[in-house]
């Protein structure tokens, strides 16, 4: 079973700046390598990308990383195994899988939990199962010891998040747009405004993503969130460079976490 995730995880966002967490999909490229760049890089917590044939929240980036990795066959196992090589690689590092619920629960919800944490993850995101569907998979995951990381967005208002935040777990992702991924990206003063509001009700720490490209615009969320997550931007150099994206990936990160690890923080 998994070692203490929760405090992976927790240590990620403990440390006295803002953590960097970076996102790649599972079977496309050298996805081994890429990982280690973004470690190399700096990123302080992964996301791994379980490809589906119908990735609703993710834009063209995403989506044509899901497919050619499903194009290459790559399965719910094979994305265990990449975790499970991880974890044995970098013992320290915090990992969540991403994902939908159909590849998540087709064998059931206990069998994907206990796979998941004998492959050393820590937390998971299932984009398609809200909170009223919490008992599809919460359960299992907390019950294997992973975090339950859930979504918050601009629409999620203040009646309804209290249900958001039971059996969270990990941190808050703040999706910062009412859209897909890595197509536009919220104001710095929103997105100030919606962590402050998000924190009044959760000691979860707050990441924020979507859109995030550039050490710009990650520094500049970094002044008022806990963690600014990057996923688009590195796909596309994965699509771009193929096998030969590792060390694309570890300059791009490497920029992005000194923004990120050395931004001022805004005052409350």
């Amino acid at each position: 079973m998994n070692d203490n995730p929760a405090n992976r995880l927790s240590n990620a966002f403990a440390k006295p700046h803002p953590a960097l967490v970076c996102f790649v999909t599972a079977g496309d490229g050298d996805t081994d390598a890429n990982l280690d760049a973004l470690v190399a890089g700096g990123a302080d917590v992964i996301e791994l990308g379980m490809p589906f044939t119908d990735p609703m929240a993710d834009g063209p980036a995403i989506q044509a990383a899901n497919l050619r990795s499903l194009g290459k066959g790559t399965t719910t196992a094979d994305v265990l195994a990449i975790a499970t090589r991880f974890r044995a690689r970098h013992p320290d590092v915090p990992l969540v899988l991403m994902g939908y619920a159909n590849p998540m629960v087709r064998r059931g919800p206990e069998w994907f939990a206990s796979a998941a944490a004998d492959a050393g993850v820590d937390g998971v995101i299932c984009v398609d199962l809200g909170p009223e569907e919490d008992e599809d998979l919460g359960p299992a995951l907390r019950d294997a010891g992973i975090a339950v990381i859930r979504l918050a967005t601009p629409t999620t208002h203040d009646a309804r998040l209290p249900q958001v935040l039971e059996g969270a777990g990990g941190f808050l992702y703040y999706v910062s747009v009412a859209g897909i991924t890595g197509k536009q990206q919220a104001a710095s003063g929103s997105i100030a405004e919606a962590v402050a509001r998000l924190k009044a009700q959760t000691d979860l720490p707050v990441a924020v993503g979507f859109g995030v490209r550039t050490p710009e615009q990650a520094a500049d969320i970094a002044r008022h969130a806990d963690g600014v997550v990057v996923g688009s931007a590195l796909v596309e150099l994965v699509g771009e460079h193929g096998e030969n994206a590792p060390d694309r990936l570890r300059e791009a990160v490497s920029a992005l976490a000194k923004a990120v690890h050395s931004a001022e923080r805004a005052q409350p």
